[in-house]
């Protein structure tokens, strides 16, 4: 849950209290889901999250290692 919550405060920078708005969060879910998840609204964009929950989170524990790898290999 912390690395969900860490990912989406680095990637909904401007766009925190309205994220369906962020054209980066946007963009990603266009990209794995498709025309599904084109322009999203408030109700849809909850229904996108909530749908495919499980894979967000193996995509946001991804990411959190990814990160931890790039912090290691700066020292």
């Amino acid at each position: 849950m912390l690395n969900a919550l860490r990912y989406y405060w680095i990637a909904a920078r401007g766009y925190r209290l309205h994220p369906w708005d962020s054209p980066y969060l946007r963009w990603r879910l266009e990209t794995f889901l498709g025309k599904e998840a084109e322009s999203p609204n408030l109700s849809q964009f909850l229904k996108i999250l909530w749908k495919y929950r499980h894979q967000m989170q193996n995509f946001v524990d991804w990411a959190a290692e990814r990160r931890r790898v790039q912090a290691r290999s700066r020292l």
